[in-house]
């Protein structure tokens, strides 16, 4: 783990990012709620795609001055495409928690878990999947253009430092289909919410 993190210093802005994504969710949440300062809570919580921001920048950069892309730029570009596509509902959700705790705002709404009601939120968390992965590719794209490695062909993917991401992403894509929409469209009715 210690060589992963001296040869891939990228490998820790991702974990600082992470870190500093929940940090500057939980500070808007607080200054929102406890702290009834909701101007100062609106701000910190807008900033949350910034910490997005400096990984993409960072990476990007990296990449310009000569660093070949690999296995720490596909990680920051997986991190980014997951924390865009779902960041706005895990603020959402953890927002209506905060306000219900915190500002005698309403219980949340638990919706169905498994059956035919539940197919229409497992559809879209897919959706938001395939768009960090669509995200995730668009990033590694970019990263293969500033490097001026281009693209692998599609069989290359998996031994490709930087492109293997894309292979992973479709393994756990596949995985998230049947075990999410096509799991609750086939799966057990028991209307349990």
């Amino acid at each position: 783990m210690e060589d992963l993190l001296s040869e891939n210093p990228l490998v820790l802005l991702v974990i600082a990012c992470e870190i500093g994504f929940w940090v500057v969710l939980a500070a808007g949440l607080v200054a929102r709620y406890p702290l009834r300062r909701p101007r100062l809570g609106g701000i910190l919580l807008v900033c949350v795609p910034v910490v997005d921001l400096v990984l993409v920048t960072a990476s990007v950069v990296d990449v310009a001055r000569g660093t070949p892309p690999g296995f720490s730029h596909g990680l920051a570009a997986v991190y980014l495409g997951f924390t865009v596509a779902f960041g706005h509902s895990l603020v959402r959700w953890a927002d209506v928690r905060f306000a219900h705790r915190y500002a005698d705002g309403p219980a949340p709404v638990r919706g169905p878990r498994d059956g035919i009601a539940a197919l229409p939120r497992e559809l879209r968390d897919f959706g938001k999947a395939v768009l960090a992965a669509v995200i995730a590719g668009a990033v590694l794209l970019v990263l293969s253009l500033v490097a001026g490695s281009g693209v692998p062909p599609v069989t290359a993917w998996p031994g490709d430092a930087l492109w293997s991401w894309m292979a992973r992403i479709g393994v756990v894509l596949a995985i998230w289909f049947v075990t999410g929409p096509v799991w609750v469209a086939l799966g057990p009715r028991t209307g349990r919410a």
